[in-house]
């Protein structure tokens, strides 16, 4: 289980908006002789994202601090869908280039199109309410024992 805390900013319409307050800096070896200093390549481009919603289903109040909580797994799907669809499409995509026409402008031609179609693919699975909803974060009251049990997937 991946938890986090987080503080509500506003909450309107049945939606809680909320900064995490928590911020995970990987194995915590950045500066450490050998450390690969990931995260911060990772965020050099884009800072992570620390503003959400989630659905109010605590009755929380600006100001309140809760627990955000992912099951194992969970973001390991997220990334697969994200990262790997593009690479596995991509070199797909390639090799059919290449097979079926041969030469590699053929195969970048491919490469390409495997890339449109998993954008294509991505933008559709972050549209589907079933998706977003398979990828769930709940909120708990930081005093509130860890009690929900997710179904295994």
């Amino acid at each position: 289980m991946i938890e986090a805390r987080a503080r509500i900013l506003t909450v309107h319409n049945g939606r809680a908006r909320l900064a995490v307050l928590d911020r995970q800096e990987g194995c915590g070896r950045c500066d450490e002789p050998g450390g690969c200093r990931s995260v911060r390549i990772a965020y050099a481009l884009r800072p992570p994202k620390s503003e959400f919603e989630l659905p109010d289903t605590l009755g929380v109040k600006v100001g309140d601090e809760v627990v955000l909580q992912m099951p194992d797994g969970v973001a390991l799907r997220g990334a697969l869908a994200s990262y790997g669809l593009g690479v596995l499409l991509m070199i797909g995509g390639a090799a059919l280039g290449n097979l079926s026409v041969g030469g590699d402008g053929a195969a970048a031609v491919g490469a390409a199109a495997g890339l449109v179609l998993a954008v294509c693919i991505h933008r559709a699975l972050t549209r589907s309410r079933r998706w977003r909803k398979s990828l769930n974060i709940e909120m708990r009251r930081p005093d509130a024992p860890c009690m929900h049990v997710f179904p295994e997937t």
